[in-house]
């Protein structure tokens, strides 16, 4: 995600890339889910977790470039690209709860490890690598056409380092009979999750309350439109998300006078798309004569 680059840039070929890795990884997690539970894996059960960060991420893309392609109508005026935003926040939600559960879950065996079936717990580790291996190679060549497909083969990239950790932790089990390490590699993966989880919460929140979007200075913004030849000053400014990459501004600009209105109002919105990639711009313009006069009626 990122400012400046829209959804529906996405064509059709990645789109049935992203599909093909979302079936595969979603149909796996659920087999790794399946797998933890029936060796006793808490890490298989976590990297499955991991590996939901992965179909979420995926199922995300997918959504932004449906909701992307959906216009606008009389009930949704700007359209339906929150869908996106509600699925990630419902996705950071669920995530967390599944990390805590890990977490208590560890916490729980240091005390009394289970019995874990160390060779059925290498094979679906195995089994996961490839697939996410699989999952990348479908996704590299898209990759570099939208940063929503970028997002996701970053999010594969991060749970294939889950896999090997979960081989590893197979092999020593298998050789060594030590259980703890399972509980340990389980933490570990817990532990990468929740930063990431944690960020996409907080952004996802920060849109749905339409605050400024991250990366942008307000102030830096308001001094751009004030700094602007034939602007007086400027009031009443907000600036909103939609989604990540879909930024809103709308204001009040006191234009000095001798002052073209329409082509001030141009030169500054030119000057917002190109310094600050904001999307979507509504400009009231005032005079400052009629300003004026209005402060001293008041």
């Amino acid at each position: 995600m990122g400012a400046g680059h829209e959804h529906g840039d996405v064509k059709a070929l990645p789109e049935s890339r992203l599909l093909i890795a979302f079936a595969l990884t979603g149909s796996f997690m659920v087999i790794e889910f399946i797998g933890g539970y029936l060796t006793e894996s808490l890490a298989l059960i976590s990297d499955a977790m991991h590996m939901m960060t992965d179909a979420f991420a995926l199922l995300l893309a997918l959504i932004a470039i449906h909701a992307g392609r959906k216009a606008a109508d009389l009930f949704r005026t700007y359209g339906y690209a929150r869908f996106e935003i509600l699925a990630a926040a419902m996705n950071a939600l669920i995530l967390m709860a599944v990390a805590f559960y890990i977490l208590y879950e560890a916490y729980q065996r240091l005390s009394s490890p289970p019995d874990i079936q160390s060779m059925g717990m290498l094979v679906v580790a195995i089994a996961g690598l490839i697939i996410n291996f699989i999952s990348m190679k479908m996704l590299t060549s898209a990759k570099d056409e939208s940063l929503n497909v970028k997002g996701a083969y970053l999010e594969v990239w991060a749970d294939m380092l889950g896999s090997v950790g979960v081989i590893i932790g197979a092999v020593i089990i298998w050789l060594t009979g030590w259980q703890l390490v399972d509980s340990i590699i389980a933490v570990l993966i817990g532990f990468m999750v929740f930063p990431r989880t944690w960020i996409l919460l907080k952004e996802c929140l920060n849109i749905l309350l339409e605050g400024v979007p991250k990366g942008i200075n307000l102030t830096e913004v308001t001094d751009t439109i004030n700094n602007t030849a034939g602007v007086a000053s400027s009031h009443d400014l907000h600036l909103w998300a939609l989604t990540q990459s879909k930024l809103i501004l709308s204001g009040h600009i006191v234009y000095q006078p001798n002052v073209d209105s329409e082509t001030l109002r141009l030169a500054i919105d030119k000057q917002l798309r190109e310094q600050f990639h904001i999307n979507h711009i509504t400009l009231q313009m005032e005079s400052e004569d009629k300003q004026h006069l209005e402060d001293n009626h008041h």
